[in-house]
């Protein structure tokens, strides 16, 4: 018993060393806590509305319990519309595109920019690349309307004066997948390839110094020890982008297209068509329901990528 005692003891005491050894770390985290408890956990209890019929009926939690249950009723009107599979398969084709050109592009291109010998030059391509990141999809959308509007567009005045008929290009479907790819890269490469660069500039310089005595060229130098040296970023970077493949950017898919009823076809994704269901049907109800379906089934593919990563490459797991 008095060792039992004396081990509690001890264990009391080091962990109050620890806190009175790094209480100013923890002070640092105080905010961030909060942060969290109020953005992230309280607004947790939201996701009983998604069984409820959501009627508001004084404060938010008076709602909350006076509104009437309906089980899963909400989630019919995902699962039983007859754009559901368009949706879905709209959804998850975009997404598994995105993240693989999400990988590849900016790898690419952070490599490339590292082996620029003109550094001024490099941080301009930088610059020029991350800007898009910081432009809205409304401006983006206007931007591209300059290019592909039907009447004084760029690129329909540069047809015509060809000869070439002008195309209808917000009422053409098979344009669009093209264009939303293209601008979703165009737009988020540059976020990935700084992600990725800040990654190479941190590797041992003594790695290339020594493939170099050994006389490796630049791919071989690429290929075994920057690739690498990377998989881990990789490696995290696809397992988060697996977790939101059933979530879309939804300016992306609804500012770009203008809305355009022609172009649902390849454009309506699971965030618009509930936007547009809400809108017209001011359920509140049914756009929780399709929240947590999205948060739910992106939880299961994290873990099950995870789970994958786990055994192929243990190290490399995110948990």
């Amino acid at each position: 018993m008095a060792i039992e005692g004396a081990v509690i003891k001890k264990k009391k005491v080091s962990r109050w060393k620890r806190f009175k050894d790094n209480k100013e770390l923890l002070f640092l985290t105080i905010p961030g806590t909060i942060w969290f408890i109020i953005f992230a956990y309280l607004p947790m209890f939201g996701i009983l509305i998604a069984f409820k019929d959501w009627q508001i009926r004084g404060n938010f939690f008076e709602s909350l319990i006076q509104s009437p249950s309906v089980g899963l009723k909400n989630f019919e009107f995902l699962f039983k519309s007859t754009d559901a599979w368009v949706i879905t398969r709209n959804t998850v084709l975009y997404n598994i595109v995105f993240i693989f050109l999400g990988i590849a592009l900016p790898v690419t291109l952070a490599i490339l920019l590292k082996e620029l010998l003109n550094k001024k030059l490099s941080k301009f391509y930088q610059s020029a690349m991350f800007l898009p990141y910081f432009l809205s999809w409304v401006i983006v959308s206007y931007c591209l309307y300059a290019f592909l509007s039907p009447e004084k567009g760029f690129l329909n005045s540069m047809l015509t004066s060809m000869g070439q008929d002008g195309v209808s290009w917000y009422t053409e479907v098979k344009y669009w997948p093209f264009i939303i790819i293209f601008m979703s890269q165009w737009k988020g490469v540059g976020y990935g390839t700084v992600v990725y660069l800040a990654s190479i500039c941190g590797i041992d310089k003594s790695f290339y110094e020594a493939a170099m005595i050994d006389g490796a060229s630049k791919w071989q130098q690429i290929k075994y020890i920057t690739l690498p040296l990377l998989k881990p970023v990789m490696i995290i970077m696809f397992i988060t982008s697996v977790g939101g493949m059933f979530r879309s950017d939804f300016g992306l898919f609804y500012q770009l297209p203008k809305n355009s009823g022609a172009l649902y076809p390849v454009t309506n994704v699971i965030d618009t068509y509930v936007y547009r269901g809400l809108t017209n049907l001011g359920n509140i109800g049914m756009s929780s329901a399709a929240a947590l379906y999205q948060s739910f089934v992106g939880l299961i593919l994290i873990l099950t990528t995870n789970a994958i990563v786990k055994k192929i490459d243990e190290e490399n797991a995110f948990f």
